[in-house]
């Protein structure tokens, strides 16, 4: 489960910029992913859960934005999305192509941190 590792990764990258940004605690961590990345979104989210434990991150939650795969025709000389990632042909006109470009998206796009201070009596 590769997944696992990802996530560890995805935790260690999102508590570095969460540190620099002096943040108190991390609410929620914004993904893109992609349909090509290799990566499973709900194993994803389960190594998350894990990888979260006694971090800045515990308690936060992984938002994943599913990015699809979008490829550019010569021929239509428009840029698609496809329908079936099995098929790498234009949708309108059928055009084998294989210039990809969008859909292999692994990236964290931002955090919600909480940057307040606890309040002592």
């Amino acid at each position: 489960m590769h997944e696992l590792s990802i996530a560890y990764n995805l935790v260690d990258i999102a508590s570095q910029a969460a540190e620099q940004a002096h943040a108190q605690r991390v609410d929620v961590v914004y993904l893109r992913l992609g349909r090509l990345s290799g990566v499973e979104k709900d194993a994803l989210l389960f190594g998350y859960d894990i990888a979260v434990k006694e971090t800045i991150l515990e308690g936060s939650r992984l938002e994943i934005e599913d990015v699809p795969v979008t490829v550019y025709c010569p021929a239509c000389d428009a840029v698609s999305a496809l329908e079936d990632i099995q098929l790498f042909c234009c949708p309108h006109c059928g055009t084998p192509t294989g210039d990809i470009r969008q859909g292999r998206e692994l990236e964290i796009i931002s955090l919600e941190i909480d940057n307040e201070q606890p309040a002592y009596s």
